[in-house]
């Protein structure tokens, strides 16, 4: 299993997950999240990234251009597609594509079945908005859409309750953000380190 560490803004807090197994990191492009970062900040700290870890980008709603705009002036290597984004605009992308879809009881699995993505993130589905809650959701509703693909399993992730998400759901990886925070968009370091012993601890 994986581990993505998201709303990276500082190089510090993306070096220390790096070195503890982070294969995924987040950069979000949102201008509304308070988590964001700008193209040419991301840029500046993908670049002292190790190769083996991934750069995502968190998009919601972008046009195809501004998508295309930021991974070429960031080096990012996967999308993250986190809006209402139909399943036409959500391909021909020269990256793989994640799609995130909020869950409640409501949810039904089939609705992934229309998207041609690398992997489905699924995170709680609060007041009509994917995910920002800080809280999860009941993961084994998460269980039928593995029929899906890959999942990502995001929403309210802590170094506490991590080995239960994880069995529960046995997803592809997890998405892990306030969860591990001091504050938006500082990361708690010893969080990261508690989150990483708990991942491993479960893949033992």
């Amino acid at each position: 299993m994986k581990v993505k560490i998201c709303g990276i803004t500082r190089g510090e807090d993306g070096k220390v997950a790096a070195d503890l197994g982070a294969e995924y990191l987040g950069f979000i492009f949102i201008r509304a999240s308070r988590r964001t970062i700008a193209p040419e900040d991301a840029a500046r700290l993908i670049r002292q990234l190790p190769l083996t870890v991934t750069p995502v980008g968190v998009f919601m709603n972008a046009t195809r251009e501004e998508v295309l705009h930021t991974l070429k002036v960031t080096g990012i290597r996967t999308i993250q597609l986190h809006g209402r984004e139909t399943p036409e605009e959500a391909e021909g992308y020269p990256v793989p594509v994640w799609k995130a879809f909020g869950v409640d009881a409501a949810f039904r699995p089939e609705m992934l079945d229309r998207y041609r993505v690398s992997a489905f993130l699924l995170d709680n589905l609060s007041g009509g908005n994917i995910g920002g809650t800080g809280k999860p959701f009941d993961w084994s509703l998460a269980l039928g859409a593995k029929r899906c693909g890959d999942i990502v399993l995001a929403g309210g992730i802590t170094p506490e309750n991590v080995q239960r998400a994880v069995e529960t759901v046995r997803p592809f990886a997890i998405d892990v953000n306030s969860g591990v925070e001091l504050s938006p968009g500082r990361k708690d370091h010893a969080k990261l380190r508690r989150l990483f012993e708990s991942v491993r601890m479960q893949n033992h």
